[in-house]
């Protein structure tokens, strides 16, 4: 899949993406020739069936494993490593536990060296965004799973990375937690006007949330097909054109 030149609002650019690895009975291809990009300020999920590379891709578009061929480009820079410019949010919330909230989310402007009246400040940006201001004392052990994730996202925007990258970060809670936090997302994301990269096993998720879902098969792993969710918000999952996109969406994994 080749791309057709570059979009200069590119956020984000995988280009030619593929990743091999030794397996126990040779090389094994996870991902093959992959390409797409993500326009700054969107919002696109990633969904496939096991075993298509989603999370080989998430690793190696946040710079945590590096590609066997191709690169991936932030805001036109190519990315070789971790960096304060992507901010990651995985399933698991991957907390302190010695730390507060507010401990939490100062971690990354601790590591930057921002001073401490600006670093006071923009944590209580973050803890007023994700609706946790009467809760900065507390620490992770007394929080409830869609407690934590919402630290985890305060923690990863507090260092304003030009992209947010989510691998599975609701697939802990339960279905009515999870419904809470897609839309305290979509507010986050709306007041932020962050670029979101989410990746998901879960294709309602990914229509509720998305401006386009990209569409991995498996065996290498590849994009089948991108496509647009150009519904309005809030979406009801209830309504003929979501469970229609719902439908063509699964219909393509399943392929």
């Amino acid at each position: 899949m080749a791309l057709s030149g570059s979009d200069e609002s590119a956020r984000v650019t995988v280009a030619g993406v593929s990743k091999t690895f030794d397996g126990d009975s040779g090389l094994v291809r996870a991902l093959d020739d992959t390409e797409f990009e993500v326009r700054d300020g969107e919002f696109v999920c990633i969904v496939g069936p096991s075993g298509c590379g989603k999370t080989t891709l998430f690793r190696i578009i946040g710079g945590l494993d590096r590609p066997t061929d191709g690169e991936v480009l932030l805001s036109g820079e190519p990315v070789t490593g971790p960096t304060p410019d992507l901010g990651i949010v995985f399933q698991e919330y991957h907390l302190f536990p010695w730390r507060t909230v507010r401990g939490n989310v100062a971690f990354g402007l601790e590591q930057m060296e921002v001073d401490e009246a600006t670093r006071r400040e923009r944590i209580d940006e973050m803890l007023r965004l994700v609706g946790l201001e009467t809760s900065s004392e507390v620490y992770p052990s007394q929080l409830s799973g869609g407690m934590k994730q919402r630290v985890a996202i305060a923690r990863a925007l507090a260092v304003d990375p030009e992209l947010l990258l989510m691998d599975e970060p609701f697939g802990s809670v339960d279905a009515r937690t999870r419904e809470m936090l897609h839309g305290e997302l979509l507010d986050v994301w709306a007041e932020t006007q962050k670029t979101i990269l989410f990746v998901t096993h879960d294709v309602e998720e990914s229509i509720t949330l998305a401006d386009r879902v990209i569409v991995m098969a498996a065996n290498p792993g590849r994009i089948r097909e991108v496509v647009p969710v150009s519904l309005d918000r809030p979406r009801e999952r209830t309504d003929r054109d979501f469970v229609e996109r719902v439908e063509y969406v699964r219909g393509l994994i399943g392929e």
